[in-house]
Parts: structure tokens; sequence; C-alpha cells
């Protein structure tokens, strides 16, 4: 791992010092015009930096040589807690994918209705009673009386669990039959000091419009990506709310998740701050809604934004730590600065191109295209395999890829610089997706 680690950091260098000596007549007339601080830092964050991440996650892919996950002589027995509020739509189709899962051992499968003010609890009741639930399945309806936060029900879906592994899974996903399966047998096939394990999320409505489209290329492209790279050094920075895999003692260890709106995030820093190892398994399938509105990918991508900065209150200290994934800490204190200069500098840029002025957007930047579609086309190649290996089939989207590709960022991170404001004022926290 230290050698491929250090070979990605090699290339990576490499291609941000090729970055550097091309830039060298733009930096000039940046700085001729504003000043050397504000050109450094904007072609640093517009980039030097990203570019730098991109080559350091190829490099990294093209070295994954993980162990393979194998079928086990006993399966352990999972607790799965689906913490729901106000899924009276989606639930019925989250429980019968669990209904259907391949899994060999036991399953304790605890709904957590969270004050929903719908008739989630009905739908629950009539899905049970409809479903085929095989033996070694059991349901457990836990009603809250009043909304307490995803945090509070699942803490408490952890103290009354009854199994040693908790998976959780939000109440609007659907679970292809051999998630679990892979998503366990992953844990035991990773190192000894792995607590967790974050599963792969897609988008299961993502023929509902254009900004839907746009996501499922996020999720199957970006977001996968970013994981599989991360679990390459042993610390995938998220193991995600809608699908993923603890070790119960290990989730007690550190108090379980914390009340805030980020409770994914602050956990995982917490688990890799014990000094515990994260995975990822790319073939551990889920899909989930996503937003299909501007306004509610706004409040979820601002959530995140705030979960990052929430991670940083309580685990900023990772920054100190001797491990290769610190790297991964940095990488994030840099979406910082990333989105501030692409809000406020690169944007403009755009707008001052269209007026003729292209001293910040240019020529120039067309020839990052190429780059960009190679990248993307080098991800896609690698999850097309894995679902082909799943028998799964990949779905035309090409309209989605060009929103993905050239406008994507234009929504997203403007709406992650609102969450950061938001989170450092201070202001009052809504989940902001229903």
């Amino acid at each position: 791992m230290s050698a491929k680690f250090a070979l990605a950091v090699a290339l990576a260098s490499l291609w941000a010092a090729l970055s550097i000596w091309l830039s060298q007549g733009w930096l000039a007339d940046l700085a001729h015009r504003w000043g050397w601080l504000f050109a450094v830092g904007a072609v640093t964050f517009i980039a030097y930096v990203p570019g730098f991440m991109n080559a350091f996650i190829v490099a990294t892919l093209l070295n994954d040589k993980r162990p393979p996950r194998r079928a086990l002589a006993r399966y352990p027995g999972v607790s799965v807690l689906i913490a729901c509020y106000n899924e009276e739509q989606n639930i019925g189709d989250t429980l019968a994918s669990l209904a259907i899962q391949d899994y060999l051992g036991e399953l304790d499968i605890l709904l957590l209705n969270d004050g929903s003010t719908d008739g989630t609890v009905a739908a629950v009741r009539a899905a049970v009673a409809k479903l085929n639930f095989p033996l070694g399945r059991s349901i457990r309806i836990v009603d809250f009386p009043k909304n307490a936060g995803k945090a509070s029900v699942l803490n408490y879906g952890l103290k009354v669990a009854r199994h040693p592994l908790i998976v959780t899974v939000d109440g609007d996903c659907w679970l292809v039959k051999d998630s679990l399966s892979h998503i366990v047998e992953r844990l035991m096939a990773d190192p000894a000091d792995t607590v967790a394990v974050a599963g792969s999320v897609l988008v299961k409505n993502s023929r509902h419009n254009w900004l839907t489209r746009a996501q499922e290329w996020d999720y199957f492209n970006g977001i996968a990506a970013v994981k599989r790279m991360q679990s390459m050094y042993h610390g995938t920075l998220v193991a995600q709310g809608a699908f993923s895999l603890y070790r119960r003692e290990a989730l007690e260890s550190v108090g379980g998740w914390p009340s805030c709106v980020g409770e994914d995030i602050v956990v995982t820093w917490a688990l890799l701050k014990a000094g515990h190892r994260v995975g990822y398994a790319e073939d551990a399938l889920v899909f989930t809604n996503v937003p299909h509105t501007v306004r509610q990918f706004a409040n979820q991508r601002k959530r995140w934004s705030r979960g990052l900065i929430e991670a940083f209150k309580a685990h900023g200290d990772l920054l100190r730590t001797r491990r290769l994934t610190t790297l991964f800490i940095w990488w994030n204190l840099c979406f910082l600065p990333i989105d501030l200069v692409y809000t406020f500098v690169f944007i403009p840029g755009l707008v001052l191109a269209l007026m003729g002025d292209y001293i910040i957007a240019g020529p120039m930047t067309l020839l990052v295209l190429p780059l960009a579609l190679l990248w993307n086309f080098f991800v896609c190649r690698l999850q097309r395999r894995m679902f082909h290996r799943q028998g799964l089939t990949v779905r035309r989207n090409i309209g989605g890829f060009v929103f993905y590709a050239f406008a994507y960022s234009l929504l997203m991170q403007p709406v992650c610089v609102w969450g950061y404001v938001d989170e450092l004022l201070g202001l009052r926290k809504t989940w902001g997706t229903k």
C-alpha cells in the first residue's frame, strides 16, 4: 500500500508540475490585472489542486488489487436499522428488497419510525403482511411518537439490536438481492482492523428528470470512484447512512451516531480517529431516490457541506494523524477553497468570457475537456465491468452526462458554499429534502 500510495502521489505531482509549467502565461496575465496573490490562489484551486486529485484517483484505481471477497462457511447475524421519516410511498419497496436477499445468516430488521406524520407505519405493516419473509428474518417496528432525529433513532436501534453486525439502510432504498452478502463478505476479506464498510449507493429514480439523470452520473462515476480510491488506503471517509455495515462494538466504543446533520461522516471520522479502518464494497449495490427538484437538491448538498464542517469541528485533529488517509482529510479541507474559488472566481470568469474577456475562462479552458472525458470514460469502464459481473446493464444516459460534465458544478458548488456559510454562522439545521 505504501508503494502504491507513493507512486500515485508521484504521478499526480508530475501532472501538477506540468500544469504549473503550462499555466505560466495565464498566471502572469492574472497577476498583471489583479495581483499575484489573486492569481496564485485562483489558478491553484481552479487547476492545480483538482488536477492533482483527478490524477491521483486514476493512478490509484489502476493499481486496485484488493483481496477478493469469498463466500463464507458461516454468515454472522446482522441487524438492519431502517430510520424512516414520512416514507409511506417508499418503505414497501425497501422491505421487499430485504425480503429477497440471499443472505444465509440471520437478519434482525428494525423499522425505526421517527415520528412520521404520514402512513409510514401502516405501510410497513401492510408490506410485512404481504411479503413472504423466509425463516431467520425477524421484523420489529419501533414507533417514536415525536421526531427525534436520525441519530437518536439509530442509537436506540443500536441499543436494542440483536447481532454483532449493524447495517443501516434508508427508507427509500432498493437493495440488490446479494447486497448484504457482498458487504459482509467484503468486511471479512478486508484487513482485521476494518470496522465499517460503505456500500455502493446508486440512483433509483434516475429517469425522473434532467436533475436526477445528472445525479446518476455523479453517484455512478464521481462518488463511487472517490470511495473506491479511499478504501485502497484503508480509510473511506464516509460510511453513508443510506447503506453501510458496521461492527457493533466499534460503534459503541465511539458513542454511536452523534446528533448532527452529518451523523454518518462524523461517526466515520470518529472510527478513523480511533485507529480503525473503513472499507468500501463497490459491488454491494443499493439504489436510492435522489432529489428531483433544485430546492431539494440544494438542501441535500447544503446538509452534506454542513456535515463536512461538523466533522472538522469534531475530529479536526485527524489532520495531524500519521497514516495514509490523512491526505484525504486535507483533501476534504481543500473542498472549501475549491468551492469558494469556483463560485466567486470561475463562474464570474465564464460570464466575462461570454462578454469577450478570456482572462479566467477561455480557449485554454477547453483543453481540459478531453482529459475530463478520458477520466470519466476510465471510471465508467470500471463501473460497467462491475455491473456486468452482477448481471446488470448500464442504461444510456447521454443527456445526463452532458449536463454532469459541463454544468453540474455550476449548480452544486455554489450550494456547497451556502452550506459552509450556514454552518459557520450556526444557522438552524433542517433535513430539507421531504
